[in-house]
Formats: C-alpha cells, structure tokens, sequence
C-alpha cells in the first residue's frame, strides 16, 4: 500500500514538472542556473582563491540549484494533478 502511494506522488511529481511552467519561474530557472554556473566557476578556478570566496562560491552552487529545482516544479494551473472529482483516486470513483 505504502509503495502505490509513492509511485502515485511520483508520478504526480513527473506530471508536474513536465507541465507548462508560468513565465515568472521560467526566469527564475534561468536566474538559478545562471547563479549556479557563476558559483561554478568560482570553485573551480585555476587560481588559489580565499576560502571565503570558495564557501560562497558553494552557497552560489546550491542556491542556483534549488531556485532552478522549485521552478521548474511549479505550473500555471494549480489544479492540473488533481483529480477532476476532488474525492480521491480513480479506483475509489
């Protein structure tokens, strides 16, 4: 029983993310990919950087990571993996 209902979250969670994303989060992904990919490079650098730079370089990886994760998890229509009957799964209908 507990395996159905994580499959069934799973899917709800496929379903969304492939969902049409509203325009705001569409430039919020790009922001976090963006600060993501700055946070990159600064760990990455070929030159010996302070550790604080690198820490934050760190925080700037993450961040971007996350910001772009939640965006994309977002979708116009607040209802769209609902069920139409608001009562449950279609075995119970």
């Amino acid at each position: 029983m507990a395996k159905e209902k994580f499959k069934d979250k799973l899917k709800s969670y496929l379903v969304r993310c492939n969902a049409d994303t509203p325009p705001f989060f569409k430039k919020l992904r790009t922001v976090g990919v963006v600060v993501a990919a700055a946070g990159t490079a600064l760990v990455t650098a070929p030159v010996a950087l302070p550790a604080a730079v690198l820490a934050i370089g760190g925080y700037l990886i993450v961040g971007g990571a996350v910001a772009s994760a939640v965006s994309q998890a977002a979708i116009a229509d607040a209802h769209a993996d609902c069920p139409s009957s608001g009562s449950g799964t279609e075995e119970e209908n």
